[in-house]
């Protein structure tokens, strides 16, 4: 891996951005394997739609590389590798399906953080830089990003979390 060379904001972006595209192609790969793990039917549909949407966050950093006559390829983003190594690692867990949801859920939660994260700063550069175009691209994956995690607590919230709870009440009583 070769380290960015950062003399300009404008040489931030695009590193944030290449960044940015490799974090998503990375999720693309995830979502179906965590789709297929979830036992829960409405955090399998959140995962499969979320799918849909990281296709169009994708296409979007394509249009802004387009833009401003940049490749996307050559980022890395090792941050995003280590959050879905994470989901990987509970996609092979054994547990009782209420719980490993609710683990699920919580590594989603923490990938779309990150991702939230780094459209953000992305944006606040692209502003800085007069790049309104772009920087309406980059709000518009935020805003499904934090829509996902919204999605992700309230199925959390309403039914997972108490499920995995009643489920862990016989080993708390063993426990006793």
């Amino acid at each position: 891996m070769t380290a960015p060379v950062l003399y300009t904001l404008y040489d931030l972006l695009v590193d944030a951005l290449r960044q940015l595209y490799a974090a998503e192609q990375e999720h693309l790969r995830a979502l179906p394997r965590m789709a297929t793990a979830a036992q829960t039917p409405e955090l399998v549909r959140v995962f499969n739609d979320h799918l849909g949407e990281t296709e169009e966050q994708v296409s979007r950093l394509e249009r802004i590389f387009a833009h401003l006559e940049e490749c996307p390829e050559g980022g890395t983003c090792a941050g995003m590798d280590g959050v879905l190594l994470e989901c990987d690692s509970l996609i092979l867990t054994q547990g009782h399906p209420d719980v490993l949801d609710a683990a699920l859920i919580s590594a989603a939660h923490r990938v779309e953080h990150y991702e939230m994260a780094a459209y953000g700063t992305a944006r606040v550069v692209a502003e800085l830089l007069g790049e309104e175009a772009i920087a309406q691209l980059l709000e518009a994956s935020y805003r499904e990003e934090q829509g996902t995690d919204r999605l992700l607590n309230l199925i959390a919230t309403r039914k997972v979390n108490q499920r995995a709870l009643t489920a862990s009440a016989p080993l708390a009583d063993a426990v006793e």
